[in-house]
């Protein structure tokens, strides 16, 4: 009895590992964009920092910033905020202070267009907006990704006419 019920797992494992490796994989990647590394935002205005622990007369001009880095700390403050509205990257990002931190709310998922607008599990934030990548002709698999006139976009692949 026992030998036959180890020859069933082991046929059952063996099935289910096959099946497995031919099922195809999901179109949607699902990688952290969003990792605060050594990335940077190029500004596409330098924005004057605050400085408030300076008194010096003999500091004419405000220290100027053109890169901030991903996910920089930053004061909600709005006064003291170097991310409030700044337009970085040639247009393509938009940072705002989401809590204490720097944030694209052009592309950032926990952020979409505001600060604290989750978008769902399989969307992404595509301008702004949560995108269902799954199935949108225009943002198809990933942001930006258009499929050709008159073709479907099927599990993130642009399908057939």
């Amino acid at each position: 009895m026992a030998s036959n019920t180890l020859n069933l797992i082991a046929i059952l494992s063996l099935t289910i590992s096959i099946l497995l490796s031919l099922y195809p994989q999901p179109a949607i990647s699902f990688q952290m964009e969003d990792f605060d590394g050594d990335e940077e935002y190029v500004l596409d205005h330098p924005v004057i920092i605050p400085n408030l622990r300076s008194r010096s007369r003999f500091l004419k001009t405000s220290p100027t910033k053109d890169k901030i880095r991903k996910g920089a700390d930053c004061d909600p403050h709005p006064s003291l905020n170097i991310c409030k509205g700044i337009s970085a990257n040639n247009g393509t990002s938009l940072l705002y202070c989401c809590k204490t931190h720097c944030r694209n709310v052009l592309s950032d998922r926990n952020n979409c267009g505001k600060c604290g607008n989750r978008c769902k599990f399989g969307q992404r934030c595509c301008g702004g907006v949560c995108t269902n990548v799954a199935n949108n002709v225009n943002h198809c698999g990933k942001c930006g990704n258009q499929c050709s006139s008159g073709v479907q976009c099927d599990n993130g692949f642009c399908g057939y006419a």
